[in-house]
């Protein structure tokens, strides 16, 4: 009788002991989750959920290491965006860009590289070989004219420029060179209702700050990537 409690004495000691182990463990792994989350969210636009510049600009040139030629940079910016935001109200504003990114991560998908850049401007990188940009950046132009439904159930027409740019076009991987090139081809076909795909003539244009020279606000606008 009394080996038997023995023998019940040691398990029960070994059962406080892994208890008493596992309550730290699990108070870690509740940390350690809620850490990840914080981190996520600093890598994450609040108002968009797209990647903020830096995490992009990552995971934009692990995209172009690894697809090479078949990799499209492409720029996007919101028309007449001004007009919506002092018109119809922040708030107005707000869901168009919302909307806009919502569209850019449907049409580009989960393994492409999508980023606010700042304000209405945004830029996604996506393997997207050279059989198929064309169709798919008229696809995109499409989406990105589609009416908004504000949440007062107004509606609200919208559009965008898209320029976008290729390492086979431009004969470069550098991101930073591409974006440069995409913008140009934006600004060329500003208000076209078309994407534009960059030349060497686009690649050459002066820019500023990584802009094309006289974009308005070419003067204020950090460097791409």
């Amino acid at each position: 009788m009394s080996s038997f409690l023995s023998v019940q004495g040691r398990i029960g000691q070994r059962t406080l002991l892994l208890t008493t182990v596992a309550v730290p463990l699990t108070g870690w792994a509740v940390h350690a989750a809620a850490l990840h989350k914080q981190l996520a969210a600093t890598r994450r636009d609040p108002l968009t959920g797209l990647l903020r510049r830096d995490s992009y600009t990552a995971r934009a040139r692990r995209l172009l290491a690894r697809h090479g030629d078949d990799t499209t940079v492409v720029m996007v910016d919101a028309d007449r965006f001004k007009e919506i935001n002092d018109g119809l109200g922040h708030a107005a504003g707000d869901t168009v860009l919302a909307s806009i990114a919502a569209r850019l991560t449907a049409w580009a998908g989960p393994r492409a590289a999508i980023g606010r850049l700042g304000g209405d401007e945004f830029a996604v990188v996506l393997d997207l070989p050279s059989d198929r940009r064309e169709q798919r950046l008229e696809q995109l132009v499409r989406m990105l004219h589609t009416p908004v439904t504000l949440d007062d159930d107004r509606t609200v027409d919208v559009a965008a420029s898209v320029g976008a740019a290729t390492p086979d076009m431009i004969g470069t991987r550098d991101l930073t060179r591409l974006q440069k090139a995409a913008d140009a081809a934006l600004y060329d076909g500003k208000h076209s209702g078309k994407a534009v795909l960059a030349t060497a003539a686009h690649a050459a244009a002066p820019s500023v700050n990584g802009r094309c020279a006289g974009r308005p606000g070419t003067a204020v606008w950090r460097r791409a990537a």
